[in-house]
């Protein structure tokens, strides 16, 4: 495989690895952030305003505009807040500075962290998460946190330390996780319709979700991909984005209607220490957030939104949970029921909510007045988001082999020092 060692290897090791539990020493509880992106177009409503010093928006929707809102003949204001605001000119640059640089820097450190793109079809996720094809500029968070991470490995390997990067990029469709990145996946016959050397999707490796007795979820049959360099890690994402289940819907033509988890894991080691550093950086791009009458989605494609729509419902139902639990006191806190195992996107992204992890949500909208509505309920979403803590911690692990090798140099320089005091002792005797 294209970089791959250990082909099918499970992600129960480095699943383990962030495990739960009371807060450990150097945790750190924090908010998740969250961020708003607002697609250029060229005919915005008008109906909204952001201030970006601020990070507040406000939605200013006038009687006459009833039509967009539903039955409503008075004028309605919606205020929201966010810790940073992208408006129409943003560059991929700052929003990846803002919002990912913190991400890559923490998973550096040995930090758990996660990037959730949230929207409507059309409204610019998947460009804020993979970046656009036409410019090197465009480039999105995925292509910009590799190169960023590539760096660092690089500079701590000429400092003589140790530096492993793996990908695996999963792919959620109707409630079944799919792996991107089979090895026969880019091989084989193809479809008539398909690109040449891709798959259809049902032919793709079907991943299992399963959770263990500690709570943490194991993905079986999900490939980790060892990458050596940067662009190994590129073609990975490549070859993942190629075989992206991708169908059309009215209100994008080449909208993906399904959840997709690009998943960076580090395990990073300095010269001659024991400890070794795992983390993992997840970059989720979700699928459309748009409510089923508006697309026009009729047979297969009406179940399919309406399951997106379930894993999203399933989603803002752990959200508000998480909530009601960081709220409540004592005992009632502990029982409170985090409705996790609802959907695979929530199981697999147990940790990035509520939990070991530190997470930022970009919500991405459409200006145009016939959005309107959609855009208020993304900024709801992510009012709702804002209010979780998460509970990050390092995750550091002794290496038994090292510390093995360690105790038995000890040992080694010991038995010298003991025989030669017993020489010293024997020419006095």
């Amino acid at each position: 495989g294209n970089g791959s060692a250990g082909g099918r290897r499970s992600m129960a090791a480095s699943a383990a690895a962030a495990g739960d539990g009371a807060p450990k020493s150097g945790e750190r509880s924090d908010h998740i952030r969250v961020f708003l992106r607002v697609r250029p177009t060229r005919r915005p409503s008008g109906f909204f305003g952001l201030d970006e010093e601020s990070g507040s928006v406000r939605f200013d929707v006038p009687p006459d505009a009833a039509g967009l809102m539903g039955p409503n003949n008075s004028r309605s204001q919606y205020d929201f807040r966010f810790d940073g605001l992208f408006g129409m000119t943003a560059r991929q640059e700052d929003v990846f500075e803002r919002v990912a640089g913190p991400a890559v820097a923490n998973a550096l450190a040995g930090y758990n962290a996660t990037i959730f793109a949230y929207g409507q079809t059309g409204s610019g996720k998947t460009f804020t998460i993979t970046g656009g094809p036409q410019r090197y500029e465009d480039r999105g968070i995925i292509p910009r946190a590799l190169q960023r991470i590539f760096q660092q490995c690089d500079a701590s390997r000429k400092a003589g330390g140790q530096a492993t990067v793996w990908i695996s990029y999963l792919e959620v469709y109707n409630e079944v996780g799919y792996d991107l990145l089979e090895d026969s996946a880019t091989g084989g016959h193809s479809r008539a319709g398909t690109v040449p050397g891709t798959k259809a999707l049902e032919e793709l490796p079907r991943v299992t979700v399963r959770e263990d007795e500690y709570g943490n979820v194991h993905l079986g049959n999900l490939s980790l991909h060892r990458a050596e360099s940067e662009e190994e890690a590129l073609n990975l994402l490549f070859q993942g984005d190629t075989n992206r289940a991708i169908c059309e819907t009215a209100m994008n033509p080449v909208s993906s209607r399904s959840h997709c988890v690009f998943t960076i894991s580090l395990e990073q080691r300095e010269e001659g220490s024991p400890v070794v550093r795992r983390s993992k950086l997840h970059l989720v791009d979700l699928a459309g957030s748009e409510r089923v009458h508006k697309t026009g989605a009729t047979g297969s494609l009406f179940r399919e939104a309406t399951h997106i729509n379930s894993s999203l419902l399933a989603l803002r139902r752990v959200i508000d949970s998480l909530h009601e639990r960081s709220v409540r006191r004592g005992a009632a806190r502990q029982h409170t029921h985090v409705p996790y195992r609802d959907s695979t996107i929530t199981s697999v992204l147990r940790d990035s909510l509520g939990g070991n992890c530190k997470t930022a949500v970009v919500a991405t909208v459409s200006g145009e007045a016939s959005n309107t509505d959609e855009s208020i309920s993304t900024c709801r979403f992510a009012q709702g988001v804002a209010r979780i803590r998460n509970e990050a911690c390092v995750n550091l692990e002794t290496d038994p082999a090292v510390l093995v090798a360690r105790l038995k140099e000890q040992v080694r320089l010991l038995q010298i020092e003991k025989d030669y005091a017993a020489g010293e002792a024997g020419s006095e005797a």
